[in-house]
């Protein structure tokens, strides 16, 4: 009986212990296998570049906003209700063209009753003038007193004098009249309208509306004092005494307008340290719109030596950038940097790299993270810009 027990209790341990063996085998598999596969996957191939040392034009920013170089409110220069706006809100205009137009009947009427007394008095000076001439006839055989022929020209030339008031009188009429239409003073965007058919326009008070113009804008900068200092030697030692900048949007990736300073403040603000500077820029197809901001890049007279790399290899990890950098060991390097803007196809990097360092520039998709093996194939980096 003891020893069917024994036998029993030796097959139940049999049955039991072999799956928790094959359990305990397996687990040991899976748990080394990402490693082994790791260690036997082959190196990740890619290109790698020596970054290029090159001496190049430094350039300052500031931050700056596009203003018009005409800017005009349109008031009315005489009183009376709108009849008629004559232009679509926003739409360019032409100097000349009819904005609005005031109710002209009073001021026809005004410049009727001008004409007619400007005919009445020129009737009233000739007759004048007829009995002066008489005077002075008669006047020899005193046909004619002496006090009378005075009278007698003396009422001519008051009726002279009478006939130059009204004439002045018709001429207001006639501006007055011809204010009645409210005209575009100079070419440009016009805005909307403050005043529409029906309102009362106060002469030299109500605003009707605004007017920029488009073609060519300013834009205001205000540069530091060091920087002032160097522009202005740069402008003493111009021919032409102008000094050259390049103007970029907040969406633009480079600095594809260029304009000319032709402006510069009389004084430096002593609470900021700074001088208001302009540039005028051509605005053909109408980019630049009064009040955008704007980045201003002006050339800060001397050369410096600077790291140049291809713009692919710079990576993008949130707020910082980045580039793979090959090791001593073949491996790929993370090294946080710093770009600046782009020369001849290269982008500048201010800080992070230096002289020889290799920047892995294509099969950077292979790269999962910093120190994966590589096998590397050098290139160089203009060709690889190219």
């Amino acid at each position: 009986m003891k020893t069917r027990t024994l036998l029993i209790a030796a097959a139940i341990l049999t049955t039991v212990g072999a799956p928790l063996g094959l359990l305990a085998a397996t687990g040991e598999l899976t748990g080394n296998g990402e490693a082994a596969a790791m260690s036997l996957s082959p190196p990740a191939q890619v290109d790698v570049a020596t970054v290029l040392l090159k001496r190049v034009q430094r350039w300052d920013e500031f931050n700056g906003r596009i203003s018009a170089v005409g800017s005009v409110e349109i008031r009315s220069r005489v009183s009376g209700y709108v009849t008629h706006v004559a232009y679509k809100e926003g739409d360019e205009v032409r100097r000349g063209d009819v904005l609005f137009t005031i109710d002209p009947r009073p001021y026809e009427a005004a410049l009727n009753s001008a004409t007619a007394q400007l005919q009445r008095a020129r009737a009233t000076a000739l007759l004048a003038k007829s009995r002066d001439e008489r005077a002075r006839r008669l006047l020899p055989s005193s046909a004619v007193s002496q006090d009378e022929a005075d009278a007698r020209h003396a009422a001519y030339a008051q009726s002279e004098a009478d006939v130059l008031n009204a004439e002045a009188a018709v001429e207001l009429a006639e501006l007055n009249l011809n204010f009645t239409q409210v005209r575009a003073p100079i070419d440009g965007r016009a805005g909307r309208a403050m005043l529409t058919v029906g309102n009362l326009a106060v002469a030299d008070q109500s605003l009707l509306t605004s007017m920029v113009s488009q073609d060519p804008v300013y834009v205001d900068f205000d540069p530091d004092e060091q920087s002032y200092l160097r522009y202005s030697a740069e402008l003493r030692r111009s021919p032409a005494n102008m000094l050259a900048v390049r103007v970029a949007l907040a969406g633009d990736e480079g600095f594809a307008h260029v304009g000319m300073v032709d402006f510069q403040d009389n004084q430096v603000d002593s609470a900021t340290g700074s001088i208001r500077m302009r540039a005028k820029l051509r605005n053909p197809d109408r980019i630049f719109t009064p009040g955008l901001y704007a980045r201003v890049k002006v050339s800060s007279g001397y050369e410096s030596d600077a790291v140049l790399i291809d713009d692919k290899a710079v990576l993008t990890d949130q707020d910082r950038k980045y580039v793979y950098v090959l090791a001593s060991d073949n491996t790929a390097q993370r090294r946080d940097v710093q770009p600046g803007r782009k020369s001849d196809g290269l982008r500048l990097i201010e800080s992070g790299l230096m002289a020889g360092d290799k920047v892995i520039i294509g099969g950077l998709q292979r790269i999962y993270s910093s120190g994966t093996p590589v096998k590397p194939a050098e290139v160089p980096m203009l060709a690889a810009a190219n």
